[in-house]
């Protein structure tokens, strides 16, 4: 768990020469970048690595990290390029393992691989993987994380730290059968599939009234709700009652003894945040409903820039830089 700091990136991208067709070039808290495609149309695009996954998943996540990226802007996942990497000792056949499941995720998806490469390299003790999504969007579709308004509710589908629990049950399978219990270990290892949102962020593109997108990944809602904010230039008021912790990382919490600042910050990729006109909340809510995805109204965006946390009729001030636990609970 380590991307640059906020500073470190806009270093790094005041040299990035500027292009009049790039419509949203690298920024900090944006996961795609846009730019011009014809009079009408933008093409989104995304590019995500995977590594220290389930080998069986490894091709299906690869693909969906990148492909959610590309939907949360509005677009549809159209194109991608593969680059996978593996240590010397492995055999070809584990790269076409991977690659099956790649293009198995592909067809579901309706994408297709354009391009890509592929080689073993010494120095590289395990698979490492990267894919490049590309998708169009009509311009007035697109949809980024600094589109919030003052006034929007804030939806979150799924729950807060599901891909942290489900991950540790494949990386620390006896500790998880001691603390979740074997039927619900095996249950969890079902859920990886939780960890896209290319499906809800299609849905919910789909409606008129939905100003903004964000996934919880690395940083959870500390990291999302922030970015989202601060590139909208609002604040925001969470509710804790309302969030959907799951159980399973209300148990890591306590075994891990993880404060409310690392809660929130919980690695949570798969869960969407969406700011959305209060107009159309319960037609969102309901439509997610409808195909079986949970979904949960937890605050709202507001003019005022401080961001509040109200717990138990009490307010504090919502974390601002996230403490995401991942690596101090999968430390074995």
């Amino acid at each position: 768990m380590g991307k640059l700091s906020d500073a470190k990136l806009n270093e790094m991208f005041r040299h990035i020469k500027k292009n009049p067709k790039v419509v949203i070039p690298p920024t900090p808290g944006y996961d795609s970048g846009v730019h011009i495609i014809d009079e009408n149309h933008f093409l989104v695009v995304s590019t995500d690595p995977c590594i220290g996954v389930p080998e069986k998943w490894f091709g299906w996540l690869l693909v969906h990290y990148a492909a959610s990226d590309v939907a949360l802007f509005g677009a549809t996942p159209e194109f991608c390029t593969i680059n996978l990497l593996g240590p010397t000792h492995v055999e070809a056949d584990d790269f076409i393992a991977i690659m099956m499941q790649v293009f198995s995720a592909v067809d579901e998806l309706g994408m297709t691989v354009v391009a890509g490469h592929s080689g073993t390299y010494d120095g590289i003790s395990t698979f490492v993987g990267s894919c490049t999504a590309y998708g169009k969007v009509t311009k007035e579709n697109l949809i980024t994380p600094g589109g919030a308004q003052a006034g929007d509710n804030i939806i979150c589908t799924k729950h807060l730290g599901l891909e942290t629990a489900v991950a540790f049950t494949f990386k620390r399978r006896r500790v998880a059968e001691k603390l979740f219990g074997f039927t619900r270990t095996n249950t969890l290892q079902k859920l990886v599939q939780e960890q896209s949102c290319v499906k809800e962020a299609s849905l919910l593109a789909d409606l008129d009234g939905i100003h903004s997108m964000h996934d919880a990944s690395e940083g959870g809602f500390v990291a999302a709700l922030n970015e989202m904010g601060r590139n909208s230039g609002l604040g925001l008021r969470i509710e804790w009652e309302m969030l959907p912790i799951l159980d399973e990382v209300l148990i890591l919490q306590e075994s891990f003894d993880l404060n409310q600042r690392e809660l929130l910050s919980i690695s949570s990729t798969g869960t969407l945040l969406a700011a959305v006109d209060p107009c159309v909340k319960d037609e969102a809510l309901r439509k997610l409903e409808k195909q079986g995805i949970e979904a949960h109204c937890i605050g709202a965006f507001t003019k005022r820039k401080e961001s509040v946390l109200v717990k138990e009729c009490r307010c504090s001030t919502f974390p601002k830089v996230a403490e995401d636990p991942y690596s101090k609970i999968m430390m074995k």
